[in-house]
């Protein structure tokens, strides 16, 4: 750990300069208390860094807890192995293919699962208690739920150290928690303009505790964090339903494993009680399961948390990317992404070069840098990977 200031503790070895002194700016808010934690896996984001871990009193930065609100990963352990397994894997992933809709835009045609309009009519509810229509946002979002996106989403099958059969994947709130958390950045911005408050960056605009906007975003934010959290549930029943499907017999769970890595909780740290924003990091508090995935084609880690107080409980969510997409897509090849995926099913697709595992840290120095965090208690190596493009 790094001390940059009394308010930004440092766990990344690799940090860029850019990266770093947006972190500096955000944790030179006067509402953050005691510091900001800045995690292995940081890189540059939307108001301040992703892999930032905030907490403030009085006040929450909409931007600070990021767009995709709620994103974070699920992984089920069954009771398969390695050895249980068709030898053709190519059948798996078309079918997680026809049955959960990939990339941005793509949406279920209707709610017709019975799980599925269950799940809805939670949101349904939940909406109706917190005063308000989701469909302000997004008229289809209920279409949305059970849907993947793109980017560095991911549906995967992997296996662990003892080859034991693990169901992986990583999504959150779609097209709907994006609209409510771009319309109350700028409702914070607008406030904060309005009192002639000076901000180093307007996407540090935030919104005071007490205002009856702070309270509306709250109410949203957790709709929206619950909704990310049944879409992981419903895309991983219907990818249980395949590889069932597949390899001959329905899944049995073991283990089950649902996280946040983007999300605002009231939590107590340092003798206070704070809005603790975790964008881009897991809870990591002691013993508390968590998942850190690697990136396209590297292995994952199923952690334990050690709850590191100076770290505010938090550990890393992922690589972390060290090349933006376009930068990626001009220093990587198509080649050198089919051998980063060797020895996995995967559609092929040249679109993922800006996935390629090249384009983020090195999985094992972030891990490194994790060390005080988490402890790792299964080691994921994928062998079936699905993403939207």
């Amino acid at each position: 750990m790094e001390q940059i200031t009394k308010r930004f503790l440092n766990w990344a070895s690799i940090l860029e300069d850019a990266t770093r002194a947006q972190v500096q700016m955000t944790s030179e808010m006067p509402f953050i208390y005691p510091h900001v934690a800045l995690m292995p896996d940081a890189h540059l984001g939307k108001g301040c860094a992703v892999g930032a871990v905030l907490p403030t009193r009085g006040a929450i930065m909409p931007a600070a807890v990021g767009v995709d609100i709620g994103c974070g990963m699920i992984a089920v352990r069954t009771q398969y192995v390695a050895a249980d397994l068709p030898a053709d894997r190519r059948p798996l992933r078309e079918a997680v293919e026809g049955a959960v809709p990939l990339s941005a835009g793509r949406y279920n045609a209707a709610v017709t699962r019975e799980h599925t309009r269950s799940r809805v009519a939670d949101l349904e509810a939940r909406a109706e208690r917190a005063g308000f229509d989701p469909a302000r946002y997004a008229a289809n979002w209920r279409l949305q739920l059970g849907t993947l996106g793109s980017g560095n989403h991911f549906i995967e099958v992997s296996l662990d150290e003892e080859d034991r059969v693990w169901l992986f994947l990583h999504s959150g709130s779609r097209g709907v928690g994006n609209k409510i958390a771009t319309h109350h950045i700028k409702v914070a911005q607008r406030l904060c303009a309005q009192r002639y408050i000076k901000l180093p960056h307007p996407d540090l605009a935030y919104l005071v505790e007490g205002d009856p906007e702070f309270w509306t975003y709250l109410d949203q934010l957790r709709w929206a964090q619950h909704f990310a959290l049944l879409n992981r549930e419903e895309m991983m029943d219907r990818l249980a339903h395949c590889f069932g499907e597949w390899v001959g017999g329905a899944v049995v769970e073991s283990q089950r494993i649902n996280c946040h890595h983007n999300y605002t909780e009231q939590e107590e740290h340092f003798g206070e009680t704070v809005w603790l924003s975790r964008k881009g990091a897991i809870d990591a508090s002691q013993g508390t399961w968590g998942l850190i995935p690697g990136s396209m084609g590297t292995r994952s880690y199923v952690v334990q948390g050690k709850g590191n107080r100076l770290a505010l409980n938090s550990s890393p969510h992922g690589a972390g990317r060290e090349y933006g997409r376009r930068h990626a897509q001009r220093t990587f090849t198509y080649d050198q992404l089919v051998e980063s995926m060797a020895g996995i099913e995967w559609s092929g697709s040249r679109e993922f070069i800006d996935e390629i595992p090249n384009a983020y840290k090195d999985i094992d120095v972030v891990m490194n840098d994790a060390k005080d965090l988490v402890e790792v208690r299964h080691t994921l190596r994928q062998i079936v990977n699905v993403k939207g493009d």
